[in-house]
């Protein structure tokens, strides 16, 4: 798992490089997936990466080779500071349930004082299971020759209650207990896929919705948003013989300004009720507002449908 500050203004010289990164690493042994994650709220414009490989010898390969350092070395220039990384063997960020927010967390820890952390690791996942919303917890030994520092995910069913449990009391006794086993730590939050589409306040309340919503919000735009202009500008663009490949980036970028610009800040208002966790409280509005979503694809569906005969 890769970390990195973005400079302000190059967020998109940065996707771009990390786009690069990815089709880099897909080409070496081993190699089973990626996930970029954009910053959560609070996360001062902090970009998380997951690499998954099938085995320490695969990643170690990547991360040692000159292509690797050939696309640090482009990224300097947008990256404020060098990229933190945590090896992670066995489990998977990509494993989680959709509406999850997981914190991962890092800890250089004292020598000798190993099993001291253990302990105090056990005691503070006990606390932590009392804690609302917490879903579970992996801990990650260090990987001799790969990552010096122990590494702790925990998993939380909202960002408003992985907050909660970050800012709690029983939490900073526990750190303040536990700075006799670990000289430092960092604390990095891997967000949603699609929240920079989701902004409704700084507020707890006020934070991003669950990912299984944010999704289903996200088609209810998208889909109307392409078809509507594979009817209009992709026939206009078929008419002047614009290659396939051309006028699929064009649509693209239309359809992606469209969502982000028109759009997603309507769909927000429209469905604030169900979208902002501080509104939607209860089964019922959650099931509401599912069945309004549902309901405008079949809607949509079907005026389409028409149309296109």
């Amino acid at each position: 798992m890769t970390s990195q500050k973005v400079r302000p203004g190059h967020v998109d010289e940065y996707q771009r490089w990390q786009n690069r990164t990815n089709d880099a690493a897909r080409e070496f042994e081993g190699f089973e997936g990626s996930e970029v994650y954009p910053p959560g709220a609070g996360s001062e414009n902090e970009w998380v990466t997951v690499f998954r490989f099938s085995g320490i010898g695969y990643l170690t390969a990547w991360l040692e080779s000159d292509r690797r350092r050939e696309l640090l070395a482009e990224g300097r220039g947008f990256i404020e500071e060098a990229p933190t990384q945590e090896v992670l063997r066995g489990g998977s960020l990509a494993e989680q349930a959709p509406e999850t927010v997981t914190a991962v967390i890092s800890h250089d820890v004292k020598p000798g004082r190993e099993e001291g952390f253990l302990r105090w690791q056990e005691k503070t996942l006990r606390v932590q299971e009392k804690a609302p919303g917490f879903m579970g917890s992996e801990l990650f030994r260090p990987v001799e020759g790969v990552e010096d520092r122990w590494v702790v995910v925990f998993r939380f069913d909202s960002r408003e209650h992985l907050e909660d449990w970050l800012g709690s009391d029983a939490r900073s006794k526990l750190l303040e207990e536990g700075r006799t086993y670990f000289a430092s730590y960092d604390v990095r939050k891997v967000g949603s896929a699609f929240s920079g589409w989701f902004r409704f306040g700084k507020g707890a309340e006020d934070a991003a919705p669950p990912n299984w919503k944010q999704a289903m919000s996200v088609v209810l735009a998208l889909y109307p948003t392409v078809m509507v202009l594979n009817l209009t500008v992709g026939y206009e663009l078929d008419e002047f013989g614009v290659p396939g490949y051309v006028g699929l980036f064009i649509g693209n970028v239309l359809s992606v300004s469209t969502l982000t610009w028109l759009l997603m800040p309507l769909v927000n208002k429209a469905l604030a009720f169900w979208l902002v966790p501080g509104r939607a409280r209860g089964f019922r509005v959650h099931a509401a507002g599912a069945l309004v979503v549902a309901l405008c694809y079949l809607l949509f569906i079907v005026v389409f449908g028409l149309i296109t005969r």
